[in-house]
């Protein structure tokens, strides 16, 4: 059956020393790695509760480990994907193209990293994709935690700053150039640094 609705998450298979590594300093390298696979399976059980609400296509697009590890620790019945070599841009770009060539017309990216983005705001931005091409979810470090298109815009994501505090402003000034229509979900922390730490409560308690 077609599903209009694309779903890809952007995540990283936990292994120590190689997750979140910017967080190691003050974490370790297994809390490090535990934190990764937390925020991953929180993003993957918001992903699950909208395809419980509406028709949904997901993939996972990874990085370390393989397709096996993958399945067997978020389970067998999503989809993965190496994300593959590039940029960032250059990989979401390539993420995006795939899924509308497979026939879907409306296409969310996001990470793993965002322990406020809901099922509720991702139905909110297929919502709002049905009547304009682009949805940016901003991230409160100046990158953004989502982005969804109604169509391919591979030049949006070229020759981005990545990393630093200007994506999100430079992703405005080309959809402006491209005459692409957008709006703005509201602003999210990603958890990157240590600093950020303080926004994961529900996630650094003791399980």
């Amino acid at each position: 059956m077609h599903c209009p609705e694309h779903l890809i998450i952007f995540t990283r298979f936990p292994l120590a020393g190689q997750a979140k590594t910017r967080l190691i300093p003050h974490l370790g390298a297994a809390g490090a790695a535990d934190l990764q696979r937390r925020m991953t399976e929180h993003t993957i059980a918001q992903a699950r509760e909208l395809a419980s609400r509406q028709p949904l296509n997901t993939e996972v697009l990874f990085t370390s480990g393989n397709r096996g590890q993958m399945a067997g620790w978020l389970g067998p019945e999503l989809r993965y994907r190496a994300q593959g070599s590039g940029d960032l841009g250059q990989r979401q770009a390539r993420a995006f193209d795939r899924a509308f060539q497979a026939g879907a017309e409306r296409v969310i990216v996001i990470g793993a990293d965002c322990p406020d983005l809901t099922a509720d705001l991702l139905q909110l931005a297929f919502r709002w994709l049905k009547e304009t091409d682009l949805v940016l979810g901003p991230a409160r470090d100046g990158g953004y935690y989502l982005i969804g298109l109604r169509m391919p815009a591979p030049a949006l994501l070229a020759e981005i700053p990545w990393s630093t505090k200007a994506v999100l402003a430079t992703v405005l000034t080309k959809a402006a150039r491209l005459e692409i229509p957008f709006r703005l979900l509201k602003p999210l922390h990603d958890i990157d640094r240590p600093a950020d730490l303080g926004h994961w409560h529900p996630f650094t308690k003791a399980e």
